[in-house]
C-alpha cells in the first residue's frame, strides 16, 4: 500500500487529506482504512511525507521541508547538508530546537539569505547519531560533569558516582546517555575511561573514540585469531600457481609494517613489458561472516596517525601472515598485465598464486636510484629492475594523462613526534619517483581487475567518482577571473580533459598551489558504490580498490568475489542475487567508515599542528592567503599548517567582498585576496580548541 501512496502523493499538486487518499485508492472496505493509517504513520516515520498542522499529508520532496545531517559551527549557527541540493540551509543558533551536531533532522526552508544560500529552522530531530560522547570529567558534591571535547554539541550531561567507573578529576572518557532531564540536559554513564588528560598519546584517543574506532580487538575475535596458522601450510598452496622462484619485491614507506602489495616485471622479446602486481590474499584468512570478517567491516578501514596505526586487521594479520614480509611465503592474488611501448594493455591474467618477497624496499631507497643514480649495495641486484619498472611507469603515466588523469599535486603535511607525542616538526610528505611508480601500477591492477568482472556482468564493488556539477566549475572560473585571469573552459563538457586543461592554464600561476587546492574542493567524493560509474579523476572508465586488503575493506570484499567468481567458479542465481543485495551495504558502510577516518586523521593534524605551535608564539613566518571569509583570511605556511588572521584583531575595519572572495578596508582601501604571500607572526595557539591565530607582519604584493 505504501507504493500506491506515494503515486498518488507524488502526482498530486497539493497536500491530502485521509478521505481524498482513501478515494484515490479505490478504499471502499472500511477495514482497509486502518492499514491505509498505519502506512501514514510509517511513511511519516521514516520522513518521506510530511503531515501539515490542517492534516494533510505531502511528499517531502514536494514540500518546503528537507531531511539531511546539521553540521554546527563553533559560534552556535549550523548548516543542514542535504542530499540533491546544491546549497546547504542555513540555521540560526535560536532555531535548532535541541538538535546538535550530526544529528539527522527535518529542516523547513523559512526564507532565503541571498541569492544562493537558503534559511531554515529545524522542525524535528529524526536520529540523533552520536550515541556517545568524550570528554572530560570533574566532580562537584559527587556529580561528575562532563565537559565535552567537541565544542559544536551543545549538551550539559551529569555523572553520578556509582556511574562513573570511579573516575577522577581530569580523565578523559567516553559516556552513554542514560536519560533527558531537560531541554539538553542529560544524565550519563562512563563506559570506558580513556585516561588522564595529562597522559602521552590520550590525546589522540580521545578523537579515535570520537570516530568509534576500536583500539582493541573483542575477544571473539582473539579466540579466532589465536588458532590460525602464522605460517603458509602444503594445504594453502593447492590451486596455487607458484611464484617462488620470480624477482619479486616491496616498496614501502620506512616504518611501513602492513605490507599488502609486491610488484615484478619483465622485459618480453616482443619489446612489451610483463608487469606482475601481487596482492596479499587477505580474504583466504578472513572467512565470511566470521567474528573476523565482521569485526573488519565496522571499522572499514585502518586508521594512520602521526604516532600510531589503528588497524582494520589483528596485527597477527596485518603485520603478520596477510604481510608480504621478506624471504617467507605468503598467499596472494596476482595480476599480471602485458602491456606495449604506448601502455596500452594487449594481455593480463588474475590468479592465487604464493610468492616469496626478495626484499622489503624503502621508497627513500629507491627513489635515490631513480632520482639521484645513487645504489645502496644490498639494492645493486635490482637496480636494473628498479630503473625498468619506472620506465613503464612513465609509459603508463603519460598514457593516464592523455585520457584525462587528472593530477592536483596537493602536498601533504607530515607530522614528527617524539616518545611522548609532542610534535617536534611539520614538514612536506615526500612524493618521489618511488612513490609514483607503485601508484601507477596499483591503478593499472585495479582497472585491470574492475574492467574484468564489469564485462563478466557480476555484482561487484567499484570506486566511483562522478563527474564534477558544472555550477562548482563556473564558480570556480568566476573567481579566477575576479584574479585577473581568463581561463577558458567549456563547462558543458563532462571529460576530464578539461580540469586538466583548467590547471594546466593555471600552473605558471603564483596562486598555483591554493588554485588547484580550490579546484580540486569543487570536485565530488569519490566513494565505494554497486555500480561502475566510472572514476573522473583518472579518467578511468571502471575502476575498483583490489590493491590493500589489509587497510581496506573493498579491497578485502574484491578478493572474496575474485574467489567465487574465478577460481571457485560459483556463478549459479543463488550466488549472483546473495552478492547483489550485500554489496549496496558494504559499500555504504566503507564510504562512511573512510570519511570518518579522513576526519579522525584530519583532526588529530589539526590539534598536533597547534601543540606544535603552541612553542612558537611570537615566532614570524612566510605563507599564503589560502582562504578568505566574512570573519577572517586563513594563511597556509610552507609546510602546510593554516591559521586565521580574525578580522576582529585587524587594524581597519575589513568588508567581506563575497563576488571576489575578499576582504577591504573601510579607510586604508587595502584587499586581502586568495594567494597574496604574506609574513606573519604566531599571536596564538590552542592544542585544546585546535586553531592557530597568525597576524599579518609583511606584505609581498610588489615583490
Amino acid at each position: 500500500m505504501k507504493d500506491d501512496i506515494l503515486n498518488i502523493l507524488k502526482n498530486s499538486d497539493k497536500a491530502l487529506d485521509v478521505f481524498e487518499i482513501e478515494k484515490d485508492l479505490g478504499i471502499a472496505d472500511t477495514s482497509k482504512t486502518e492499514e491505509l493509517l498505519n502506512s501514514l504513520h510509517e511513511l511519516e516515520d521514516e520522513t518521506i511525507i510530511y503531515h501539515t498542522k490542517k492534516d494533510k499529508y505531502m511528499l517531502i520532496e514536494n514540500s518546503h521541508l528537507r531531511k539531511g545531517v546539521l553540521r554546527v559551527n563553533k559560534k552556535g549557527f549550523g548548516f543542514v547538508e542535504v542530499d540533491n541540493l546544491e546549497e546547504d540551509i542555513y540555521v540560526d543558533a535560536l532555531d535548532m530546537n535541541g538538535a546538535i551536531h550530526d544529528d539527522i533532522v527535518l529542516v523547513e526552508i523559512t526564507s532565503k539569505m541571498n541569492i544562493d544560500r537558503l534559511e531554515g529552522r529545524i522542525l524535528k530531530i529524526i536520529k540523533r547519531q552520536v550515541d556517545q560522547y568524550i570528554g572530560e570529567i570533574n566532580f562537584k558534591d559527587n556529580i561528575g560533569y562532563l565537559t565535552l571535547d567537541d565544542k559544536k554539541i551543545n549538551l550539559d550531561i551529569e555523572i553520578d558516582r556509582e556511574n562513573s567507573l570511579n573516575a577522577v578529576d581530569g580523565h578523559k572518557v567516553v559516556v552513554e546517555i542514560v536519560k533527558k532531564i531537560n531541554n539538553n540536559k542529560y544524565k550519563g554513564k562512563v563506559v570506558k575511561i580513556i585516561g588522564h588528560k595529562h597522559d602521552p598519546g590520550v590525546d589522540i584517543l580521545s578523537i579515535i573514540y570520537k570516530y568509534k574506532f576500536n583500539v582493541e580487538f573483542p575477544q571473539d575475535v582473539q579466540d579466532e585469531v589465536s588458532e590460525m596458522p602464522m605460517e603458509v601450510l602444503p594445504i594453502d598452496k593447492e590451486g596455487r600457481r607458484d611464484l617462488t622462484n620470480e624477482m619479486i619485491f616491496t616498496i614501502d614507506g620506512d616504518d611501513t609494517r602492513d605490507i599488502d602489495d609486491a610488484i615484478s616485471i619483465e622485459k618480453l622479446n616482443n619489446g612489451h613489458y610483463k608487469l606482475g602486481v601481487h596482492i596479499a590474499d587477505v580474504s583466504y584468512y578472513v572467512k565470511e561472516d566470521s567474528p573476523l570478517d565482521k569485526e573488519a567491516y565496522a571499522r572499514g578501514t585502518s586508521v594512520y596517525l602521526v604516532d600510531r596505526v589503528i588497524p582494520m586487521l589483528p596485527h597477527e594479520l596485518s603485520n603478520g601472515i596477510c604481510s608480504l614480509n621478506p624471504e617467507v611465503e605468503r598467499c596472494a592474488i596476482s595480476c599480471v598485465m602485458e602491456f606495449d611501448g604506448t601502455g596500452k594493455q594487449l594481455d593480463y591474467e588474475i590468479f592465487p598464486s604464493i610468492i616469496k618477497s626478495r626484499k622489503q624496499m624503502t621508497y627513500n631507497k629507491v627513489n635515490d636510484i631513480l632520482e639521484r643514480d645513487t645504489v645502496a649495495d644490498d639494492y645493486k641486484e635490482y637496480a636494473d629492475t628498479l630503473r625498468l619498472m619506472n620506465e613503464l611507469a612513465h609509459i603508463l603515466r603519460k598514457m593516464k594523462e592523455k585520457r584525462g588523469y587528472v593530477d592536483f599535486g596537493v602536498n601533504e603535511a607530515k607530522i614528527l613526534v617524539d616518545e611522548e607525542c609532542k610534535p617536534i616538526e611539520v614538514k612536506l610528505r615526500d612524493r618521489g619517483e618511488g612513490e609514483k611508480l607503485i601508484e601507477d601500477f596499483m591503478i593499472a591492477a585495479n582497472e585491470c581487475v574492475a574492467n574484468h568482472i564489469y564485462f563478466m556482468s557480476l555484482p561487484f564493488i567499484y570506486r566511483v567518482h562522478e563527474v564534477p556539477k558544472p555550477e562548482k566549475i563556473k564558480d570556480f572560473l568566476t573567481f579566477v577571473s575576479s584574479l585577473g585571469y581568463n581561463v577558458k573552459a567549456d563547462i558543458t563538457d563532462t571529460r576530464p580533459t578539461v580540469i586538466q586543461d583548467i590547471l594546466k592554464q593555471l600552473e605558471d600561476k603564483k596562486e598555483y598551489k591554493i588554485l588547484s587546492t580550490l579546484l580540486l574542493r569543487c570536485m565530488q567524493k569519490a566513494v565505494y558504490r554497486s555500480e561502475n560509474l566510472g572514476h573522473y579523476a583518472l579518467g578511468s572508465q571502471c575502476y575498483t580498490h583490489f590493491t590493500s586488503p589489509i587497510r581496506r575493506y573493498p579491497d578485502t570484499t574484491v578478493h572474496r568475489l575474485l574467489h567465487t567468481y574465478l577460481f571457485d567458479h560459483q556463478l549459479d542465481n543463488g550466488t549472483i542475487k546473495k552478492w547483489e543485495s550485500k554489496l549496496y551495504s558494504i559499500a555504504d558502510q566503507a564510504s562512511e567508515r573512510e570519511r570518518a577516518a579522513v576526519n579522525c586523521e584530519r583532526e588529530v593534524d589539526d590539534m598536533k599542528m597547534a601543540e606544535y605551535m603552541e612553542s612558537h608564539i611570537g615566532e614570524e613566518f612566510d605563507g599564503m592567503i589560502s582562504s578568505v571569509t566574512n570573519f577572517g583570511m586563513f594563511v597556509e605556511l610552507d609546510n602546510l599548517i593554516e591559521g586565521l588572521i580574525p578580522v576582529k584583531d585587524m587594524k581597519d575595519f575589513f568588508h567581506f567582498d563575497e563576488e571576489h572572495m575578499c576582504l577591504v578596508g573601510e579607510k586604508s582601501h587595502k584587499r586581502y585576496t586568495i594567494g597574496e604571500k604574506v609574513r606573519v607572526k604566531v599571536v596564538r595557539a590552542s592544542k585544546e580548541d585546535k586553531t592557530i591565530d597568525f597576524e599579518i607582519v609583511k606584505e609581498y604584493k610588489d615583490e
